[in-house]
């Protein structure tokens, strides 16, 4: 497993879109509402083909085709019952280190026991300009598999019939173990429902939960993205206890300060101590952790996880409340006293890593201890979750990786979809899952244990018989597209990896403990095209003006009563935000409907 990066990489890379090309680039070659129906339109030779200018053409006329789950005609689908069909062209991605498909034994074994053959075309690089060519050229594939299509680019296509509606095919004849998974997890089902009520794409998602140590209650490894430590050793020498407030922690930051303890304990240049140092909104290793004395967790550069939803089903951005405002005030005298690193607000990884293995730091935040402080790992504890000034601590949750179905999408070319989605299926089935995701039995699982688990591969013994790490193994073996690993399956048919199990642990002991409220925002609600649109036109902006705000102010000292009346106001009326809460509100009040 590969540091912060549990299962970012499970499913495969993601399609950029067109209208996100143009954005980023500073362009806007076509109008916003016409992008999206043109899709990935190549303009080659200033030619575009005669099916997108088509699309063109019907957009401008507000006359766009719509599903067949209701509204206008669109071109035909498949006939549900045609099992002609038993051969099926693929593209999509792979690891970088996977030869590819076409020869994976498991595969092969899930194809013949339902008598099909699968010819798979899968890449690591240039993924997103293949599957562009593709479709803007109508040389369409039977199915996409792990590309990873946004939901906006899910809703796109299948509104214009380049993918199959598969409600027709989920159910207990063809997809018996998908629909029993959906029927006990209708949570899923809603993920992955458009807003037209059509299903383009089969779920994929790894439930990294606290069932898989035994826990009860089956929270996220994702529900709290960094833990905060501090230099115990540092403590013990000055008398110190580890503090269990913000107001305890600033004593111990000035004491660090004061004696210089880098340079006292560990024989550094004199002046070498920081007291404090992180990341600035980064999703690891940032500072906001400690925003939790006063009832909140905010990343400003990701809006999603600046939105709370309270328990009464309303959503709020917390960057437009009291309490941070009093948050950003109250860290910014510790800025001011020199207790913060200078740094924060500018370095890399790589520069708080250095700072951490040559004993630099008094506190900082990580996923691990080990990692982040090196040989001086040994003295460092786990800090708990602060009490504020008014003896206030909450952490803003977070759900998790999500559940999304842009990794096998089936296109208007295949004739017998029932006969494809019966291979597929399969991969619903919680032993043959594990093995797409790490490796075969026999391979990557080694042996049973007395209750019928599958162990892995230890490192040791990868490296012997395969002359691989564990983690290298995984990624020759690994396939990307619709591989959906339930919590539970940790804990009926495979251990999970060592690495997840020892932060879920940590997790469990040092922070939920602490953790006042956990109702979260859903990550798997479902836009419209339009709320897609609202979300692309002010998103960034939004965050943007949030971040950098929080880090003059953070340096700079603030908010004033004036500052922030014209703060507000900014994030009002030049940055969309009551559009947007407008927007993920509606979102989630369809997604709880349809749970």
């Amino acid at each position: 497993m590969q540091n912060d990066h549990l299962c970012a990489c499970s499913f495969g890379g993601s399609v950029v879109s067109l209208k996100q090309r143009m954005r980023h680039s500073g362009r806007e070659a076509v109008p916003q509402k016409l992008v999206w129906n043109i899709k990935e339109v190549l303009f080659v030779k200033h030619f575009i083909s005669r099916r997108n200018f088509l699309k063109v053409c019907a957009v401008a006329g507000s006359a766009v085709a719509l599903s067949a789950c209701g509204g206008s005609k669109k071109a035909a689908a498949p006939d549900p019952s045609n099992t002609d069909q038993t051969s099926f062209d693929i593209v999509g991605g792979q690891s970088a280190l996977s030869p590819g498909y076409n020869d994976n034994e498991v595969l092969k074994k899930l194809a013949d026991n339902v008598g099909v053959k699968l010819n798979y075309e899968t890449m690591s690089d240039s993924l997103s300009e293949q599957v562009n060519i593709r479709i803007a050229g109508d040389q369409l594939p039977d199915a996409f598999m792990g590309v990873g299509f946004s939901n906006y680019d899910i809703a796109n296509y299948g509104a214009d019939g380049t993918f199959l509606d598969l409600t027709p095919y989920i159910n207990a004849e063809i997809m018996p173990n998908l629909t029993k998974i959906l029927d006990e997890h209708p949570n899923i089902r809603a993920a992955i429902t458009m807003s037209d009520g059509c299903i383009y794409g089969l779920p994929a998602a790894e439930q990294m939960g606290t069932a898989g140590i035994g826990d009860d209650e089956d929270y996220s490894i994702f529900t709290i993205p960094q833990f905060s430590m501090i230099n115990k050793r540092w403590l013990d020498e000055l008398g110190l206890e580890v503090p269990t407030t913000l107001d305890e922690l600033h004593t111990a930051l000035k004491a660090f300060k004061d004696n210089d303890m880098s340079a006292k304990v560990y024989g550094n240049a004199p002046g070498s101590t920081i007291p404090m140092s992180t990341g600035f909104d980064e999703w690891c290793w940032g500072q906001n952790i400690f925003y939790a004395g006063f009832g909140f967790t905010n990343w400003p550069n990701d809006v999603c996880n600046d939105l709370v939803l309270q328990k009464d089903g309303k959503c709020r951005f917390v960057c437009a409340e009291d309490n941070y405002r009093k948050a950003i005030t109250y860290f910014h005298d510790w800025y001011a006293e020199g207790l913060m690193d200078v740094e924060m607000f500018s370095q890399d990884t790589n520069q708080l890593l250095a700072k951490g293995a040559q004993g630099y730091l008094g506190v900082s935040t990580w996923w691990y201890i080990e990692e982040l402080m090196g040989d001086y790992s040994k003295d460092y504890v786990f800090l708990p979750v602060l009490d504020g000034p008014d003896g206030t601590h909450n952490v803003t949750v977070r759900t998790g990786g999500g559940t999304n179905s842009g990794n096998l999408n089936v296109t208007n070319k295949c004739q017998s979809p029932a006969n494809l989605l019966k291979f597929f299926d399969q991969w619903y089935d919680g032993e043959t899952v594990m093995q797409l995701q790490y490796g075969p039995i026999g391979v990557f699982f080694t042996e049973q244990d007395a209750n019928g688990k599958w162990k892995s591969i230890t490192e040791e013994e990868a490296k012997a018989k395969y002359n691989k790490g564990a983690g290298e193994l995984k990624s020759t073996y690994e396939v990307w597209g619709p591989k959906l690993i339930l919590s539970e399956y940790y804990d009926k048919y495979f251990y999970m990896e060592d690495r997840a199990i020892e932060r879920l642990t940590d997790l469990k002991d040092f922070w939920m403990p602490f953790v006042d409220d956990t109702t979260t925002y859903p990550i798997d609600c479902v836009f419209t095209s339009e709320e897609l649109d609202t979300i692309d036109r002010y998103r960034a902006d939004f965050e943007n003006a949030v971040s950098e705000q929080e880090g003059l102010w953070l340096k700079d000292g603030g908010p004033s009563d004036d500052e922030w009346s014209a703060y507000l106001d900014t994030l009002t009326n030049s940055c969309g935000m009551d559009k947007l809460l407008e927007v993920y509100q509606n979102a989630y009040d369809r997604y709880k409907a349809n749970v």
